[in-house]
């Protein structure tokens, strides 16, 4: 059953991929070479994760069972820490390609220091797995990864008035937000691959029409192929997790990536990949923060959770984000193709509304049919 649900997961995934790069071959004849090397390292990387997650899941059942608490959607206890094949995978692949491609120092550089940084905050999270460090040491440490990360990669956004201090701060300040969001919403069965795999596997594909640098788009494949081999033992009910060894990081190099675009002039796209976690995780936090709660603390007040408690199968939501993901994924492709400032407003309102009515149905209890019939 592992081995039928992982070459579904697979196989599925690869012809949505190549169709994605077919439509753009329309724009660019070499696509078609393009295509056929990132599906080559979604390959690699699905196959090196799967491999490396059973390899280290005898020890992480007996060291680094997470148990059910006030935040958890599991009843019983279930090994995580599958988060060490994933991100290991990614770097593994990017690094492999890289040295058959014979990819010179300056131009892997960034990605470098991004790969120290992310296997800083693995290590982090790794400890914070075992034996809960306190929020503010937590906080510093991922602070420090994240403005490695930003200084190194000289990227402006906004206006050249603003002082590059003043927006190298907002940059950092975001980018702790981010990697600490996509832990937040690491809380459900298949929701993490459901979230960043088309967001992942999106930035893959319109990598081209951006300019991108190598290795961005490799990156990017690598860590989507890495996610769906940890896809099938994600599968609810589960059993691996990421655990934070694994969400931090790949906050990280999923931030890295939106950056990316951000910095070629996609700002819009950059934000419209991710809004679901952007808006649910920052929403739930202002909320937590009128009512005065102790935001650090674990809680179930995302509307993912909510969705669960109301009524919701965890198929169901992971389905809903999924499919909102991809239709997030088409308006960022809209406002590449036509970068006017009404398309990219229209594109960034419609995703606002489309992700505002999933959050909207999660907060609400599910009607089902049997209770429509009676009435």
């Amino acid at each position: 059953m592992m081995v039928r649900d992982y070459l579904k997961l697979l196989i599925g995934w690869i012809a949505i991929f190549v169709s994605g790069f077919l439509l753009l071959a329309s724009f660019d004849a070499f696509a078609f070479v393009g295509a056929a090397i990132m599906v080559g390292v979604l390959l690699v990387a699905s196959s090196l994760s799967a491999a490396l997650i059973l390899i280290l899941k005898p020890l992480l059942l007996r060291y680094a069972l997470a148990r059910p608490n006030a935040r958890s959607s599991h009843k019983i206890p279930t090994p995580q820490g599958g988060g060490i094949a994933v991100v290991g995978a990614a770097l593994i692949t990017v690094l492999i390609l890289a040295s058959v491609l014979k990819s010179s120092y300056g131009g892997l550089q960034p990605f470098l220091v991004l790969a120290g940084a992310s296997i800083a905050l693995a290590a982090l999270g790794a400890v914070d797995d075992i034996r809960p460090l306190p929020a503010g040491m937590r906080l510093l440490l991922q602070a420090a990864a994240v403005t490695a990360v930003i200084i190194t990669s000289g990227i402006r956004i906004l206006p050249d008035w603003i002082p590059p201090s003043l927006e190298q701060a907002l940059l950092i300040f975001g980018g702790v937000w981010f990697v600490n969001l996509v832990n937040f919403m690491d809380g459900l069965d298949w929701i993490t691959v459901a979230e960043m795999v088309p967001v992942t596997a999106s930035v893959a594909i319109l990598s081209e029409m951006t300019y991108q640098p190598f290795p961005v788009a490799i990156v990017a494949i690598a860590l989507s192929g890495a996610l769906l081999g940890f896809a099938p033992f994600n599968k609810p009910a589960a059993r691996l997790f990421l655990g934070d060894v694994g969400s931090l990081p790949i906050g990280l190099i999923v931030g890295w990536l939106l950056l990316q675009f951000a910095g070629k002039g996609a700002l819009i796209a950059a934000l419209l990949l991710p809004l679901y976690y952007l808006m649910d995780a920052t929403i739930t936090l202002f909320r937590r923060l009128a009512k005065r709660e102790r935001v650090w603390e674990a809680h179930r007040s995302h509307f993912y959770q909510r969705a669960t408690d109301n009524g919701f199968s965890v198929m169901s939501v992971v389905t809903h984000v999924f499919v909102l993901n991809l239709a997030l994924a088409a308006l960022a492709a809209v406002t590449l193709v036509w970068p006017s400032a009404p398309v990219q407003i229209s594109a960034l309102l419609a995703g606002v509304l489309l992700v505002g009515f999933v959050l909207r149905r999660f907060s609400h209890p599910r009607v089902t049919a049997s209770l429509e019939a009676s009435r």
